[in-house]
């Protein structure tokens, strides 16, 4: 059985929705989801269909207690979604090309520190893009630099709110981070 760990910072409507898709699969579960915010929601939704979930804090990630438990735990992939910490180098060394994020508009732009969620749909509605996507990437040691792995594409219409894109992108990425997901394990 391969083993998923997810992390993640917010509602966790990303994870709820990973969870949900290997939830009855004999290859693959999540077995773990961790978040940076005793109060994420993320945590009450792991909790509601059965999957471990705790939050750790900035000594905990920055001092290896974080990395010690990923060790015991063994993933086959690290999933990040929706998580707006950057992994330690020791986390990212100990676990090469094992660990990818998600990210709400086509890399190489709008990318880096401070790039998240709704600052990135501001972005692109206030730079008049016609277009938007999700970026599955790999993690390294910088914000939104590791070699992508897969890419959707939405068109952005003149008249799109913020609000607009950002369930446009929502929609790519429950649509295809389970499937990259499971791809990258070979299920």
């Amino acid at each position: 059985m391969k083993r998923i760990v997810i992390f993640a910072s917010g509602s966790g409507t990303n994870a709820e929705n990973i969870i949900r898709h290997f939830q009855d699969s004999t290859e693959a579960s999540v077995v773990q989801v961790l978040s940076n915010k005793k109060d994420a929601k993320v945590l009450d939704r792991a909790k509601s269909l059965d999957v471990s979930a705790f939050s750790f804090n900035r000594v905990a990630f920055k001092e290896g207690h974080v990395l010690s438990l990923l060790e015991a735990m063994k993933p086959d992939l690290v999933v990040l979604a929706g998580f707006l910490w950057k992994m330690p180098e020791d986390i990212v060394k100990a676990f090469p090309n094992k660990i990818i994020n998600v990210h709400p508009a086509l890399l190489p732009k709008y990318g880096g520190k401070g790039m998240y969620g709704k600052h990135v749909h501001e972005a692109v509605v206030n730079n008049k893009e016609k277009e938007s996507g999700i970026t599955i990437h790999y993690v390294n040691e910088h914000y939104d630099e590791g070699a992508i792995i897969f890419q959707a594409k939405t068109n952005v219409e003149e008249n799109d709110s913020v609000e607009d894109v950002a369930a446009k992108i929502h929609k790519l990425e429950y649509e295809h981070f389970p499937k990259v997901i499971a791809k990258l394990l070979n299920l």
